[in-house]
């Protein structure tokens, strides 16, 4: 088990030689980790792990022989360890985060440079090293219809009602877990999930597909409404705006809040200071405190709180510092948040 007094060892494992290269080279330079060994294929590196013992493993999605989700599906059961996945712009690296990766990041391109890849992918191995490797169930893994969820209603007060969510490593099979146990007509829902820039669009029609609500990537003026969830989209700012009775969001680049772009802060902060109705606010696993902060300014301001219990967190910081700074008022497992949520809208 990995410690934070010594070194991360870490597996690099990609077919393409030149990217074996970069990867091994850029995450050697951080003081924090060991490179320990690499694959070039799924099957190469399951030869290779016992004797290699990492504490991470990097992995392409796109392998030949077998592939990166499969390497998982068959990796997981005898060896535990966390994944983060290094994906070209490619939707199957949702169904590999299903079967169990932590967490991703993309790979550079044209538009991406390898200084920003690097970088990217050293904090996230970082992360990692401390994050709880689940397996993938087969409810996980099922891509066929939603099942149905009970509606709320015809009931005017839920047409009063916001509700925001950020969330950050492991968040992408958590959020999908609230989601998915929401019906179809839930108050208007705020979503910011840290992700590389590509992929908000793929994930949002993912979730739109798996879920009973409409579920999209923002656009700048998209208005809040009963049964659509709007995902922040990556490198741009969400935050909610007041118009009289009505509620928008704004997508700006801007600044980074709280080091991230999109920020759970930055949605958070907003809804403390503009949202004139009731509003309930859920912060799920993530490295760091984004959206504590703003978390425990929408509690002040009359929100109802869900934070995330450790159990459940694939990384127990950003829900960890919630709690302790009085920013949450129930927690719940991940399964559970969608339970304790409905309960609380039920009751207006």
């Amino acid at each position: 088990m990995w410690s934070a007094n010594k070194k991360i060892r870490v597996m690099v494992v990609d077919d393409s030689v030149l990217a074996r290269t970069i990867i091994t080279q850029g995450l050697g330079k951080s003081p924090r980790i060991e490179i320990v060994g690499t694959g070039f294929n799924a099957q190469d590196a399951m030869a290779k792990i016992p004797q290699l013992r990492p504490d991470v493993i990097t992995s392409d999605v796109e392998m030949p022989g077998m592939s990166g989700i499969d390497f998982l599906k068959q990796l997981l059961p005898k060896h535990p360890l966390p994944v983060i996945l290094v994906s070209s712009l490619n939707l199957r690296v949702f169904d590999a985060l299903s079967a169990g990766a932590v967490d991703f990041v993309r790979k550079p391109d044209s538009t991406l440079n390898n200084d920003a890849f690097i970088a990217a992918l050293t904090q996230k191995v970082i992360s990692a090293a401390g994050a709880k490797v689940r397996q993938a169930s087969a409810a996980l893994l099922q891509t066929g219809a939603p099942s149905p969820v009970a509606a709320l209603g015809q009931r005017p007060a839920l047409d009063q009602v916001i509700i925001g969510l950020g969330a950050s490593t492991g968040g992408t099979e958590a959020t999908l877990e609230v989601l998915k146990r929401l019906p179809a007509d839930i108050p208007g829902m705020l979503i910011v999930q840290h992700m590389p820039t590509g992929f908000t669009q793929m994930y949002a029609q993912r979730l739109d597909r798996l879920c009973q609500m409409e579920v999209r990537e923002a656009k700048n003026g998209d208005e809040v409404r009963r049964g659509l969830a709007l995902l922040a989209p990556a490198d741009y700012q969400m935050r909610i705006v007041r118009s009289g009775v009505r509620y928008t969001v704004s997508c700006t680049q801007g600044e980074k809040v709280s080091g991230h772009r999109p920020s759970v802060d930055a949605l958070f902060f907003s809804m403390a200071e503009q949202v004139r109705c009731k509003m309930a606010g859920i912060i799920m696993t993530g490295m760091g405190r984004d959206g504590a902060d703003g978390l425990l300014q929408m509690r002040r301001a009359g929100a109802f709180t869900i934070g995330q219990d450790r159990e459940s967190s694939v990384v127990y910081g950003m829900p960890m510092v919630a709690q302790n700074i009085g920013a949450v008022q129930v927690q719940a497992s991940c399964e559970n948040i969608a339970s304790v949520l409905l309960r609380q809208l039920n009751a207006l």
